[in-house]
């Protein structure tokens, strides 16, 4: 027969509590909430990692490449196109750390649903002890009535079969 311990109980007890507060801490972490700090990293990384922007930036590329080399007589920028080099180190030096401050927060909310499906299998768990406990108590009152009834059709039996004197 399973029991559950007291530890097991105190902390079903308060998994079955904080189920209010996770939801309105998962409320609380809306988008309108945000600071607008991470609001503008999470819409850069988003952007920044879509199939548009790397569209847009090549053509941008190939176009600062044309125009540099078979366009204008007066290159800005001639062949090794070392502003061009110059522009993209910039783009990286300030994309990156704004992608990684996206990357850091949706690393927090894995965290925080990793952790609470963790409790929640947990709280499963004991769950379905505390169930195992409960059926186990119904069978023992069941048998017990079962067997009591056998007793008392078993003394039954006794009493009419005992001989008859006459």
């Amino acid at each position: 027969m399973v029991k559950l311990t007291d530890d097991e109980f105190a902390l079903l007890q308060k998994l079955r509590k904080t189920r209010a507060e996770r939801r309105r801490k998962k409320r609380a972490d809306a988008p309108a909430d945000r600071s607008f700090g991470l609001r503008v990293s999470d819409a850069m990384a988003t952007g920044i990692g879509s199939w548009t922007f790397i569209l847009i930036q090549s053509g941008l590329l190939v176009l600062w490449m044309i125009a540099n080399v078979a366009m204008w007589v007066n290159h800005w920028d001639p062949y090794p196109f070392i502003l061009l080099n110059l522009a993209l180190s910039f783009q990286a030096a300030f994309t990156a750390p704004i992608i990684m401050m996206s990357q850091n927060r949706q690393a927090e909310r894995d965290r925080a649903d990793q952790q609470h499906d963790f409790d929640i299998n947990i709280k499963a768990e004991l769950e379905i002890e505390a169930l195992h406990q409960k059926l186990d108590v119904l069978r023992e009152v069941e048998i017990l009535k079962l067997t009591s009834l056998i007793e008392n059709l078993c003394s039954r039996l006794d009493v009419n079969e005992a001989p008859r004197t006459s």
